[in-house]
């Protein structure tokens, strides 16, 4: 018997409310029903994956997570909680899935070097925001096998 797959954490570090929202809806017409944490900027992205600060009770149960990165944030933005989050053994498995308003080439380049799994333009129109959802649960929730953070 093939043992049960603990359930996908979704995390979405983006900074806009309406943006988040927007996700939010999309991720619920596409029928995602995983846990969904929402963080505002990198440090806050950080503070939940590490358990500190505000998280610093926040207890899970070992599954695995996927992180939704925007890039442009204030405060620590979506580069350098990448380039923390790959420096972190404990973390570096994570995959990451930029989701941003950049498609500066400079941007794309340098997000595949930190390594960030895709990179997704944020659709601006609601109806590919959703099919964007779809073939994100497909992919990452139905066929990827993801390992827990901090795994060996």
């Amino acid at each position: 018997m093939t043992p049960k797959k603990k359930p996908v954490v979704l995390v979405i570090a983006e900074d806009d409310d309406d943006d988040y929202l927007l996700a939010k809806t999309a991720f619920e017409r596409a029928s995602v029903t995983n846990e969904l944490h929402w963080v505002k900027d990198g440090s806050e992205l950080m503070d939940f994956l590490l358990k500190r600060g505000p998280y610093a009770g926040r207890r899970d149960d070992g599954s695995p997570m996927i992180i939704l990165l925007d890039l442009n944030m204030p405060g620590m933005d979506g580069r350098e909680a990448l380039k923390e989050i790959k420096a972190d053994a404990s973390l570096r498995r994570i995959p990451i899935v930029v989701m941003t308003t950049s498609k500066a080439e400079d941007d794309v380049l340098k997000a595949y070097d930190l390594g960030v799994c895709s990179y997704i333009k944020k659709p601006v129109d609601f109806g590919e925001l959703v099919e964007a959802a779809r073939v994100l649960k497909r992919y990452w929730l139905e066929l990827v096998e993801l390992c827990s953070p901090g795994e060996a």
